[in-house]
């Protein structure tokens, strides 16, 4: 599904991300974590189309993204979240996910306009399907709630919510974990688990080690903007260069 080869940028002297390869194929969980300032989200940015690489190749399903802006990214099927809230604060949930759907193609300008009966139906199926995604991140009873009276864990869930209503192909979730306490983040692994047990690909950048451990069956591990390990979550626990890296030589970060 997704084929990097060789990404690397620099910014003026600094090399953000150096010479990584990455490949996920459909229906995988891929955990991509590091020490803070690793370049992780750098790497997001690229393969979202947010900042141009210096060079290498990003390949998705065949088409060549390198480059590429990312509403076009979007269109084609990669959707990502942000560490910091996505979300129209003065909106309500559900008018949050309505309009995250309208985002994809299929309802025209004037169709909505002029409420033609295509439109009025295209909006009845988008509804229905509002409705899905917020009983899918349980949501739903909060559905008329403004977005800004929400808690920290129910905003993450609903920015998780957002991706989903673009009807994405490869989620990208940067830090979905980020400053839950430990009922929150027992809630978010569960529905990132039934994501990814519903077919979903998943590509996520977590700080969290052991919940990155706990929900991802490849993980990558980038230190310095180089990727330094790759593998099943018990070969990168143990090994010497991310122990290193992480916690120095005699320390095991499991």
């Amino acid at each position: 599904m997704l084929e990097i080869k060789g990404l690397t940028k620099d910014f003026g002297g600094l090399r953000a991300v150096s010479e990584v390869d990455l490949s996920i194929k459909p229906g995988e969980i891929v955990g991509l974590i590091g020490p803070n300032g690793a370049g992780k989200t750098t790497f997001f940015n690229l393969v979202t189309g947010y900042i141009r690489p210096t060079r290498g190749q990003i390949m998705f399903e065949g088409h060549d993204i390198t480059g590429k802006k990312p509403h076009s990214i979007a269109r084609l099927g990669i959707v990502r979240t942000f560490q910091q809230s996505n979300i129209f604060s003065d909106m309500t949930v559900l008018e949050n996910l309505i309009l995250a759907c309208h985002l994809k193609p299929g309802v025209g300008a004037w169709e909505t306009i002029f409420r033609t009966p295509g439109s009025r139906r295209k909006n009845e199926v988008i509804l229905k399907r509002c409705h899905s995604i917020l009983k899918m991140v349980e949501l739903e009873s909060l559905a008329e709630t403004p977005a800004k009276a929400l808690a920290h864990g129910h905003k993450r869930m609903l920015g998780i919510a957002i991706g989903l209503a673009t009807e994405p192909k490869l989620l990208l979730l940067d830090e979905p974990l980020s400053g839950m306490n430990g009922e929150e983040v027992t809630e978010t692994m569960a529905l990132i688990g039934r994501l990814w047990n519903s077919g979903l690909t998943i590509l996520l950048i977590e700080h969290n080690m052991r919940a990155a451990m706990g929900l991802c069956r490849r993980i990558a591990v980038l230190n310095f903007g180089r990727k330094i390990a790759e593998g099943t979550p018990d070969d990168v626990k143990t090994n010497p260069d991310v122990v290193q890296a992480y916690l120095g030589a005699h320390e095991n970060v499991a």
